[in-house]
């Protein structure tokens, strides 16, 4: 069913995001990313204490493509 939409302000959107007033059939947001973080990066909390003495990531990839976005469309 339409709608009536009236003045929209739009501030900033981020890479992948996706904006639509009205219908829609379909959105297909497409992104990708990958991580790399060492011992203790993703911690949240409080009063969090992490002792790593020796920390090291590997960020060899031997692949090409993790995960292929070719029929995401």
């Amino acid at each position: 069913m339409p709608g009536f939409v009236g003045a929209v302000q739009i501030i900033t959107m981020g890479s992948s995001a996706v904006f639509h007033i009205g219908d829609v059939f379909q959105i297909n947001p497409i992104s990708n990313s990958k991580t790399f973080a060492g011992a203790g990066s993703f911690n949240t909390g409080d009063q969090i204490r992490v002792t790593n003495e020796y920390s090291a990531t590997n960020t060899y990839d031997s692949d090409g493509v993790d995960q292929p976005m070719l029929f995401n469309l």
